[in-house]
């Protein structure tokens, strides 16, 4: 294996990292909260990917080929206000009045909820994939002689900004302040005035945008969307989460870059049907030796 393709191994798995990333971090969010697997999460990133390209259908006959990335972007953000609402949604009416009840309950909630924005939808706007009007063109720059496309240079750059700015929230704002306070005790942060309902609605909301946000891209890159994408996609960022170490947002950055390159390596030592397999093949070998992820920390639980 020569430096140049050992070089676009690496950088073909960042870019594939930055999408598990914006949606692990939603995963790593809620459950870092409120302890819950949010299993339609990865179906808010399918509806991400459909509200852009609805936006872009009403669009496409006044979009430009020059301004087809400055485009994108505008409605990227569109996107993410309307998945951050539906997470807001899913939230007040499927989750929070089960906050009390066992967690197989809520599981099992998540799990109807997962199938209602699938088939939704499906009812919507029909079984069949649909192609997304407007992409990225195919120009491409050259990294110590690997090739970029400017596709992926530009998603990568809004992926780790997107990131760079969630780190910022969570550790340097009063609202960051309040989501770490609760993750460690809710019913203290109640009684210190904390109105811990409107936090973790701030929680969903902006879990739900970055999932969104990933949709679009990955829609806009692939061309095409379906209403089934967002299940292989969200056990790929679970997948990452837990590997990073679940409620731990670093950690799920962390794990979705390494996903993402064992995806690379696996597709070009194996080929691309044993991608799958290799991965959740070494989250089974990686959780024996390390069950709380990389940069997870073993909890005590208090009785």
């Amino acid at each position: 294996m020569d430096l140049q393709y050992l070089i676009q191994l690496i950088l073909n798995g960042l870019f594939i990292g930055s999408f598990y990333a914006l949606v692990a971090l939603g995963y790593s969010m809620v459950y870092g909260i409120i302890k819950l697997l949010n299993f339609a999460h990865g179906d808010i990133y399918m509806l991400g990917a459909f509200a852009g390209y609805a936006l872009l259908t009403v669009a496409a006959g006044s979009l430009g080929a020059g301004a087809s990335i400055v485009v994108l972007v505008l409605i990227m953000v569109v996107a993410m206000l309307v998945t951050g609402t539906v997470g807001l949604v899913l939230e007040r009416v499927a989750y929070r009045p089960l906050r009390g009840a066992p967690r197989l309950s809520v599981l099992i909630t998540a799990v109807g909820a997962s199938f209602a924005l699938e088939y939704g939808i499906a009812v919507g706007f029909g079984p069949n994939p649909r192609v997304y009007p407007v992409g990225f063109g195919n120009g491409a720059i050259s990294v110590l002689g690997a090739r970029v496309t400017y596709a992926q240079l530009a998603m990568m750059v809004i992926a780790v900004g997107l990131m760079i700015a969630l780190d910022q929230l969570v550790n340097r704002t009063r609202a960051g302040r309040a989501m770490r306070a609760i993750s460690q005790d809710p019913k203290a942060c109640l009684l210190m005035g904390i109105n811990v309902d409107r936090v973790i609605s701030r929680t969903f909301f902006i879990g739900s945008a970055l999932a969104g946000a990933a949709g679009v891209m990955a829609g806009a890159y692939y061309g095409k969307v379906d209403f089934l994408m967002g299940f292989t996609i969200g056990l790929k960022a679970f997948t990452a989460a837990v590997i990073g170490g679940i409620g731990n947002l670093r950690g799920a950055v962390l794990g979705a870059v390494v996903l993402g390159l064992l995806e690379s390596f696996g597709t070009a030592a194996l080929g691309s049907e044993w991608r799958d397999v290799f991965a959740f093949g070494f989250l089974i070998l990686f959780l024996t030796v390390r069950p709380t992820g990389l940069l997870g920390e073993r909890v005590t639980e208090r009785v």
